[in-house]
């Protein structure tokens, strides 16, 4: 809803791919997750990988 809010989509397939990118770009990447320590899932994956590396 709060992508949605206040948009209007001309078309279908049009509100599909705005929300579809959102969802992937922004929503699973970028927003911070409390599962996570509040830090975002990409920035988490990179501190996984970071402590990988150290331990090599």
């Amino acid at each position: 809803m709060e992508r949605v809010h206040h948009v209007v989509y001309e078309t279908r397939a049009e509100a599909r791919t705005d929300i579809f990118f959102y969802i992937e770009a922004f929503y699973n990447r970028q927003r911070r997750h409390s599962t996570l320590g509040y830090v975002s899932p990409a920035a988490h994956e990179a501190a996984y990988y970071q402590h990988r590396l150290a331990l090599t």
